[in-house]
């Protein structure tokens, strides 16, 4: 059975439709990623799986039970770093945990959950002295009491520092190894790639793409990036290569070293052959998978590579 499963979810809010029949499953005991700009309905999906907000229409299942009639089960048996959730300043890094880990009717312990995220030095001090990086620890820190089944981070890595993200993404992979389901929200797809199994891409409320991070680079046409370093430009020779049929498209990308930039979808070595037999002497080259960012850009801008 699915850790989350959405069928035809919509939500309105009067004339502005934020979900738009939005359908997918996440799998028990994955990563899965919830990637997508700001404003195409991330944090409305989330708020819906809580039951902090109710759908417009459709039907929502988070750990095989129905969102709206078992949130309080749900929400016992959920972690949740939310997106711009603010810290009590007068309360202190243990009060914090003190009062989530009697929420969950737990015995955590906080120093070692706080030691976990980096802030063990940070316990008695009031959260109004932290910083944003601190604070999202702290929320995180929260969020994992009580070894919950399921993670849901929105966000996760706002305000860390590129250690801080580290340490994040870290904990993620832990707590997937212990077996919980971690639900990634984020907009930065560098978070994203390194630690989720499959990414679905939102878009204006709508599911545009679901699979892995593989799966995904493969569906944006053009393949790989080839980028051929020759001893001159011929416009003749890039022709050529631009009739080859595992060739989407080619173009020079530099006159100074004269550097051509292939997309291709097959063989590089037909590049290379087709450029020498026109008499261009190729000095070096390289490939470059498509990124998650050229995935990101091609299904969220609506026009594909």
């Amino acid at each position: 059975m699915p850790a989350i499963t959405v069928d035809n979810l919509t939500k309105s809010y009067g004339q502005t439709l934020a979900l738009d029949d939005l359908s997918f499953d996440v799998e028990e005991g994955e990563v899965f990623g919830f990637l997508g700009p700001n404003g195409a309905g991330k944090s409305t999906t989330i708020n819906v799986l809580l039951d902090f907000v109710r759908p417009t229409a459709g039907q929502v299942q988070v750990l095989g039970l129905d969102a709206q009639a078992h949130s309080r089960e749900i929400r016992s048996r959920t972690g949740v770093l939310p997106e711009g959730y603010q810290a009590y300043n007068r309360l202190t890094g243990r009060q914090h945990l003190e009062f989530a880990i009697e929420s969950k009717g737990v015995d955590d312990d906080p120093e070692a959950l706080l030691e976990r995220v980096d802030l063990a030095d940070a316990i008695d001090k009031k959260a109004g002295g932290y910083s944003k990086g601190m604070s999202q620890r702290l929320m995180l820190a929260m969020a994992l009491v009580g070894e919950p089944d399921l993670l849901i981070l929105d966000e996760p890595s706002t305000g860390l520092d590129p250690n801080g993200a580290r340490e994040m993404r870290e904990i993620v992979r832990e707590e997937n190894e212990r077996g919980a389901t971690v639900f990634f929200s984020s907009h930065i797809m560098e978070q994203v790639e390194a630690v989720c199994d499959r990414v679905g891409i939102l878009r204006e409320g709508e599911m545009v793409a679901v699979d892995s991070v593989e799966g995904l680079r493969d569906s944006v046409s053009g393949g790989e990036a080839l980028r051929v370093t020759v001893d001159r430009i011929d416009d003749d020779a890039l022709h050529a290569v631009r009739s080859l049929p595992d060739v989407s498209d080619a173009a020079v990308e530099s006159e100074n070293p004269p550097t051509i930039a292939v997309q291709v979808d097959g063989s590089k070595t037909a590049v290379l052959s087709t450029l020498e037999d026109h008499g261009i002497e190729v000095e070096d080259f390289s490939t470059t998978e498509a990124s998650l960012d050229d995935v990101f850009q091609s299904y969220t801008t609506g026009v594909q590579a």
